[in-house]
């Protein structure tokens, strides 16, 4: 006996539900072995890598925050130190050559203002007298060289000068603490990369 067209529509409606069913099981068994697997392989590794930290308390990421600790801590000794400087005379009076020379070449102006601590007056002088015949066979010009005895730097500085053209707009600033501070801002690029790679997009790494 041929089944009519309503029963047909009900045999394939009660096939679909049949089989919408067994997928829908099967993808909740296929989803349960999926998370056991998961939790399976979550675990090990969790087990792995309490392992490798009771073997090394510091792991690999924080070796680079390390890093960056040591190197700022170097700074801030290097800052408690820089007074110690001064202390050697002979070793402070170079250092003052070096940075009055210095001065006088970052500016390369005919006329040129230095101003120090009261107590390294005597110091800046020989290092101005020694440097202009420096200066001036070098660049090929003549340079006039005035100390600032009414403005000293602050007594709380550790050292060094700082060096002006002769209206005062221009200044060159060659203090210890300048100095420092312009090497931890060389040093941080070099910080940046050891703590988050390489950036490809950067051209400069000032």
């Amino acid at each position: 006996m041929a089944l009519s067209d309503a029963a047909v529509q009900k045999q394939i409606k009660h096939m679909m539900a049949f089989i919408e069913q067994e997928a829908n099981e099967k993808a909740e068994e296929i989803d349960a072995k999926a998370e056991e697997e998961f939790n399976i392989e979550k675990g090990r590794l969790v087990q792995t890598q309490r392992l490798k930290i009771m073997d090394n308390p510091c792991p690999p990421s924080d070796y680079l925050i390390t890093s960056l600790f040591k190197s700022t801590d170097l700074l801030n000794e290097a800052r408690q130190r820089l007074a110690d400087i001064a202390k050697n005379p002979n070793e402070y009076s170079t250092l003052l050559e070096g940075l009055v020379l210095q001065g006088f070449y970052q500016l390369l102006e005919p006329k040129v203002i230095i101003r120090c601590r009261k107590e390294d007056v005597a110091m800046v002088q020989a290092a101005v007298k020694k440097n202009i015949p420096i200066y001036k066979e070098t660049v090929k010009r003549n340079i006039e060289v005035r100390i600032d005895e009414n403005r000293f730097l602050s007594p709380d500085i550790s050292g060094g000068v700082e060096a002006y053209n002769a209206d005062g707009k221009i200044k060159v600033s060659n203090t210890l603490e300048s100095r420092l501070d312009l090497l931890s801002q060389q040093m941080m690029p070099e910080i940046r990369v050891q703590l988050f790679g390489a950036n490809q997009n950067r051209k400069f790494m000032d």
